[in-house]
């Protein structure tokens, strides 16, 4: 059985990875401008034909959003993608990536020792 300290500070860990640090704040950023773009796009843009506004998310998201679609279309090869499994999709490859990108930056960065450079203060 698992302690509780443990999933909590797992949960902990990984919400800064994903949220906590500078490289997957900006990426997050960007995903979230580009929605705002596509939204835009879709609702208030009069087009003739088709717009290819919201591929622009699928590049921000690739290419663990194809992953996911990849491993629906093996589950049920029959039946199409339902809508809300491809928003759940694109939401969770972000969440995905801007884990794997708080990951890689500590993995860069090294572990924080908790001391100064300086020990003396110099």
């Amino acid at each position: 059985m698992r302690d509780q300290a443990t999933d909590k500070q797992w949960l902990r860990t990984a919400a800064r990875f994903t949220f906590g640090n500078t490289a997957s704040r900006i990426y997050l950023g960007l995903v979230l401008t580009v929605a705002a773009f596509v939204a835009v796009d879709t609702l208030f843009v009069p087009h003739e034909d088709a717009s290819f506004a919201g591929v622009w998310l699928f590049f921000m998201a690739a290419p663990t959003v194809f992953a996911f679609l990849l491993g629906s279309s093996l589950a049920s090869p029959d039946a199409g993608v339902p809508a809300w499994f491809v928003h759940l999709a694109l939401v969770l490859s972000v969440l995905v990536q801007a884990w794997a990108l708080g990951w890689f930056s500590q993995l860069l960065r090294g572990p924080r020792t908790g001391r100064s450079a300086h020990p003396q203060g110099v």
